[in-house]
């Protein structure tokens, strides 16, 4: 799939697309007098000439005036104007198969009202790392975004090989060096009913964020979450809904602390709000939650097998996995979340209980090294060069 430039418009655009300028040449043509039918029937307006050529302010019998954008053109200036006030543009370049190519203009990232993945949370997404100019560990995360897809029934309207290549040509066209990558697969837009079989067709869209993240050395505080999590069936795919989630990192602000933990309906600890949790014993082992209830991190994954090194070297005796239960979390040597733009990030208390001796673990941080190091230098199969322009 290849993917061209159209300068005159200020954005990238898919070869046979819907190109953006579509949008502000619209209504364009109207008359005036035709687009007078957009006021509200309960707005008798006194004269003409106080009528704006472009909008009016439709009222509903009170005194809050809602604007009323009557050309295509008008909206685009609107959104224009709100982005020429940020001073640094955290989105660099978006893909929608909607549209069918790469915008580059912010005003222009939108997908449609009637998206499934909007009014009904139908869709799956996931994400992937960008940094000096690599992609990092995509093949995996697009291997876990199709496997969620299936779960939720979506079908992608590519095949793996030409989503890989629409998100390094847009990593690409995006120039940036150092961000994130998200990207979603929706039932696609068609109606606002809660089945997808009036969705012509499914939907791909991807973002590129510019965002500065570094190795995290500092800990944090957590606390149980009293909010449910999600059912297995739900928790091992990566769908967008994100509510239980938002609610539970929501609370422990609320606490004063970073983030919240989840347990079970067996008691066990699960996961963080989106992020993977890990320990270290008193016996020296790398222990993660069983990944049978919860979703199955990518980073957390490279993890288990970047530790075997630590292993090799006598730092640490074993790695696994287990059902691990809160006191032998908090009874923990070392606690720490595993995340891609973390990647680790050591936690030194848990509900006000120190973790260990209450400072950051010699073994976390080295466990963060050797995932800090796979991410900067790691072997090919990891780090997919983005080919700039």
């Amino acid at each position: 799939m290849e993917l061209v430039d159209d300068g005159d418009a200020g954005q990238c655009i898919g070869m046979g697309s819907m190109t953006q300028m579509k949008l502000q040449t619209l209504h364009e043509e109207e008359e005036e007098e035709d687009n007078k039918i957009c006021l509200n029937s309960m707005e008798k307006s006194s004269s003409s000439s106080d009528q704006k050529s472009d909008a009016w302010e439709a009222g509903n019998g009170s005194e809050f005036k809602v604007h009323v954008f009557s050309s295509s053109s008008q909206l685009l200036e609107k959104l224009h104007e709100k982005w020429s006030s940020v001073k640094k543009q955290p989105y660099l370049a978006m893909y929608s198969s909607i549209f069918g190519g790469i915008i580059c203009d912010p005003a222009m990232m939108v997908i449609p009202i009637d998206d499934h993945m909007v009014h009904r949370g139908h869709g799956v997404f996931d994400t992937a790392i960008l940094l000096d100019g690599y992609l990092y560990e995509l093949d995996v995360h697009l291997d876990r975004f199709l496997k969620s897809a299936s779960k939720a029934k979506i079908s992608s309207p590519f095949p793996q090989s030409a989503l890989r290549s629409i998100l390094v040509q847009l990593s690409a066209a995006s120039q940036c060096k150092k961000g994130s990558l998200r990207y979603w697969l929706s039932s696609g837009p068609g109606d606002f009913l809660l089945s997808p079989a009036g969705c012509p067709t499914s939907a791909f869209y991807a973002v590129v964020i510019d965002d500065d993240f570094s190795q995290c050395k500092e800990g944090v505080e957590v606390v149980t979450s009293t909010v449910p999590m999600k059912p297995p069936q739900f928790a091992t795919m990566k769908n967008v809904n994100y509510l239980p989630n938002v609610l539970s990192k929501m609370e422990a602000e609320e606490k004063g602390a970073y983030a919240s933990i989840w347990i079970d309906e067996e008691g066990y600890i699960a996961e963080g709000p989106n992020v993977n949790v890990a320990f270290i014993n008193h016996d020296k082992e790398l222990l993660l939650p069983s990944f049978d209830k919860i979703l199955s991190g990518c980073t957390a994954k490279r993890l288990l097998q970047l530790a075997a090194k630590l292993v090799e070297q006598g730092r640490l005796k074993g790695v696994r996995t287990a059902n691990l239960t809160v006191e032998e979390g908090k009874g923990a040597a070392e606690m720490m979340f595993v995340g891609s733009t973390l990647p680790v990030l050591p936690i030194i208390t848990w509900d006000e209980q120190p973790i260990g001796d209450g400072k950051v673990g010699e073994l976390t941080m080295a466990v963060s090294d050797l995932l800090w190091d796979d991410m900067v230098a790691g072997p090919e199969v990891q780090r997919i060069p983005v080919p700039y322009v």
